[in-house]
């Protein structure tokens, strides 16, 4: 009896994170929609024509704001929220150089929306907030690897939270049927790689990427004889 609530529990939330896939799926197009106008607005020469593109950005900021709820990625709402301010400000702004202040800040923003959405996507677990509550432990080691390092002290507080991720990922090892759980590791490993090959990658990025990979080897490891 309880292998079968186990399954139907896995069932019931892996059908649930269809909507919440298309959600961020939405809202990852809308954002990098958001980024392609803040950029236009960067590069014309008229004010005027900065604002158009400004609003076209605001509006669309609008738009997604139920996919991003619905997405759950609190980082990714956080930050285009600030960029949502910087926005607005940029449309009431005086002066060309002034508007390009604020949008170069809004931009840096709704960068780190985007890839807070993609990073979601792979680190929110599939089985349920009960299993694996990732989403904060990662956005909070994506924060302080965002940020400029500082000695080895970057480092120690992305490996705090990614205990905490190691803890979540040996339930997911433990918990659920080994060939799904193995998927889900193997896509966090690859996602690894990927950015670990990222020309300009910041320190903090690479210290957070080789910290994650190396902790779910440790784990596909311990799926290996998996069938």
């Amino acid at each position: 009896m309880k292998n079968y609530s186990l399954i139907a529990i896995v069932l019931l939330v892996l059908f649930s994170s269809f909507t919440v896939d298309n959600a961020c799926d939405y809202a990852g197009s809308n954002i990098n929609y958001v980024k392609s106008q803040t950029e236009k607005a960067l590069a014309v020469d008229d004010i005027n024509q900065a604002r158009f593109y400004t609003y076209k950005a605001v509006n669309s900021i609008e738009k997604s704001k139920k996919q991003l709820k619905d997405c759950g990625c609190n980082y990714a709402e956080e930050s285009i929220t600030d960029g949502l301010s910087n926005l607005i400000h940029a449309t009431k702004a005086t002066s060309l150089n002034g508007a390009r202040i604020l949008l170069n800040r809004a931009l840096e923003h709704i960068i780190g929306a985007i890839e807070s959405i993609e990073e979601h996507e792979l680190h929110n677990s599939k089985y349920g907030s009960d299993l694996l509550a990732m989403n904060t432990i990662v956005s909070n080691a994506e924060k302080v690897a965002m940020k400029k390092p500082s000695g080895k002290e970057f480092e120690v507080k992305i490996d705090t939270y990614l205990e905490k991720y190691r803890e979540s990922l040996d339930k997911i090892v433990n918990s659920v049927d080994c060939e799904s759980a193995r998927a889900f590791a193997e896509n966090i490993y690859f996602h690894c790689e990927q950015q670990l090959l990222l020309p300009n990658l910041s320190e903090g990025k690479k210290y957070y990427n080789f910290r994650t990979k190396e902790i779910t080897a440790e784990a596909l490891e311990k799926l290996k004889g998996c069938k």
